[in-house]
């Protein structure tokens, strides 16, 4: 690592590491990653069906279509400190409160939609704020190892949850779930994450404009669009099994400990997917790295949809599966800062994980419904298979990068950029875009 990449870790490490805690212990991988446990025990004490377990999800990702634009806002005017530690205790206690469940679904999914309304503050986009400004050499490396809290939880929490289960049952499962947040991120983010403070002194150096292209003019590149629907198959085709994970595999006459220690491979292949996706995205061109990324979980999708499912065939396609999530939302990202620039990333990332919301927040319902329906997930894990290869081909004609990092290159804000601005990509002063999950 050069002198430079060791300084911005020397000096960024506290926001990365409280950054990690909150993200992975927020509301984007609590719901995909412990939903899959606990439904067998709702469905055995209120006889609900997979699908309609999986309606929470559904519900989480639509009222966080709302919510994190608003959490959004509320980070640009009070802070994203304050509303990321605000977020993390309200979501917390909420979490805690799937314990109260009486079998009424109407309660259940409003369980869900206050867990996403208040817990919207916790999503990557408020976290992100401070690494993006304190990083610019190894932007995609430190977003990366920001954004692993997400695997370390994911691998953690299967046999967490299968003692939790064991010892207290679900209900004790939701509470001891519900103080992670509270007893682990908060305190840590209490005391660690600051965002750089804005120099307000008369003498202070004016900011420089970033270079890019203003929202307007993205919404009106053919690039943006592409990227915006391919993002809803990725997603659905990504975000669908892992919630249904365990129950794609019992259906494939896998045991109980077989199980949780094969789905905790997906958290583990999404911490690797983090470190490898970000290293991956600094050095070579996104588009093929995610035909790669794109094409090994839809091998995934094959191979799972088959009739007869091997134990190690089931533990590839879950280590490819997590690799691949570990890296969706660093690829988006960095897709939005190489194609259109900085000056409008917030509302360019928030608009496009709209289109990523729709696509997660379908995928494990659809699957759940085609499970409840046809005894198999083999009709959609075929349909996922196809998705993922025809988007990882699709991005390909993205072409050539309309900006690069020149990292001593900046407009000063006094002069006008250029018609045709130089290739770079400076340190994103704030970038809180709405949601930007999982």
């Amino acid at each position: 690592m050069r002198q430079s990449s060791y300084a911005e870790f020397k000096a960024g490490w506290p926001v990365v590491l409280s950054s990690m805690l909150g993200i992975g212990l927020g509301l984007s991988p609590l719901p995909f990653y412990t939903t899959g446990v606990i439904a067998p025990f709702l469905i055995k004490a209120f006889g609900w069906k997979i699908g309609q377990i999986m309606g929470g999800i559904t519900v989480t990702t639509a009222v966080v279509l709302f919510a994190g634009p608003a959490a959004g806002f509320l980070a640009v005017r009070y802070g994203a400190r304050k509303v990321a530690l605000t977020s993390l205790v309200l979501f917390s206690l909420t979490f805690m409160a799937f314990s109260l469940s009486n079998g009424s679904l109407t309660l259940y999914y409003a369980t869900w939609a206050m867990a996403a309304l208040l817990g919207a503050g916790t999503l990557p986009m408020t976290w992100t704020v401070a690494v993006n400004q304190r990083f610019d050499r190894r932007k995609g490396l430190a977003l990366g190892v920001s954004l692993m809290g997400t695997g370390l939880f994911g691998f953690f929490s299967k046999p967490l949850l299968a003692w939790m289960t064991h010892d207290f049952g679900w209900r004790g499962a939701y509470i001891g779930l519900g103080l992670l947040p509270l007893l682990i991120a908060f305190p840590v983010g209490l005391f660690l994450f600051f965002e750089k403070p804005v120099d307000k002194s008369p003498h202070a150096v004016a900011e420089p404009v970033k270079p890019g292209l203003t929202f307007a003019e993205t919404i009106r590149e053919w690039r943006f669009w592409l990227i915006a629907l391919i993002l809803v198959p990725v997603s659905f085709a990504l975000a669908g099994p892992i919630p249904n994970m365990e129950n794609i595999l019992k259906t494939a006459h896998f045991g109980a400990a077989q199980i949780v220690q094969l789905t905790s491979l997906i958290g583990l292949s999404a911490l690797s997917g983090r470190l490898v996706g970000g290293w991956l995205l600094d050095r070579f061109w996104a588009p093929a790295v995610a035909l790669v990324i794109l094409g090994s979980p839809g091998l995934s999708c094959f191979l799972l949809a088959q009739p007869t499912l091997a134990p190690s065939a089931a533990m590839i396609s879950i280590v490819l599966i997590g690799f691949a999530v570990g890296v969706e939302y660093d690829l988006m990202a960095f897709l939005v800062a190489r194609y259109f620039g900085m000056r409008a990333y917030t509302a360019i990332y928030g608009v496009l994980y709209v289109f990523f919301s729709i696509g997660a927040g379908v995928g494990p319902l659809v699957f759940g419904w085609c499970f409840d329906r046809t005894g198999s997930y083999r009709l959609v894990l075929d349909l996922a298979f196809a998705a993922l290869i025809v988007s990882g081909l699709v991005l390909l004609a993205l072409g050539r990068y309309r900006y690069r990092r020149q990292p001593d290159a900046v407009f000063p804000a006094a002069a006008a950029p250029a018609a045709d601005p130089p290739a770079i990509i400076p340190s994103v002063t704030a970038s809180h875009s709405p949601m930007a999950g999982k």
